[in-house]
């Protein structure tokens, strides 16, 4: 069964990230809200968590969600004109897919391209929960299989994935 951690959107409270940060660091799959919907996330090096991830939304791209553009840049390789281009744009509530570099495992590239996607968000939670974790969270938006649009509500969301998520 999951835990409901409920943070404010605006001001999250610091004791609160640092449970859901914890959650994440010990393998947790969590349902967290980014700047367009809620996204599913867990750590960057959990290999089970991120099949889960993969196993509930049926897919398998995945974004790296990270506090600023010099994480990027760690990531993913940036030409001059792509720089400009984030700069401009983030934070924000876009995902850029740009290739990946040897820092990332290769799992979770996409397997033919060698690609990823990366964001930066806005969005006071995603940040205040990037940074209790200090490190970035691979997710993805919270769209079901066989489903148009992204899951909004946190009700509907633990009514329908209590059982596969933490």
């Amino acid at each position: 069964m999951a835990r409901v951690v409920s943070i404010h959107p605006d001001s999250p409270q610091q004791r609160l990230l640092a449970q859901a940060a914890e959650f994440i660091r010990d393998g947790g799959v969590v349902a967290l809200p980014t700047d367009s919907c809620y996204a599913l996330g867990c750590h960057l090096g959990d290999k089970e968590a991120m099949d889960r991830i993969r196993q509930i939304r049926q897919r398998h791209h995945l974004t790296l969600m990270v506090r600023d553009l010099s994480e990027i840049a760690h990531f993913a390789r940036v030409d001059n004109a792509q720089y400009r281009l984030l700069k401009a744009t983030t934070p924000g509530s876009y995902t850029f897919i740009l290739e990946g570099t040897k820092e990332l495992p290769r799992r979770v590239l996409h397997p033919k391209r060698k690609t990823i996607g990366l964001r930066v968000p806005l969005s006071p939670v995603a940040n205040g929960l990037l940074d209790a974790l200090g490190a970035p969270v691979l997710c993805s938006s919270l769209i079901l299989p066989g489903e148009d649009d992204p899951l909004h509500e946190a009700d509907e969301i633990l009514e329908r994935l209590a059982r596969r998520i933490d």
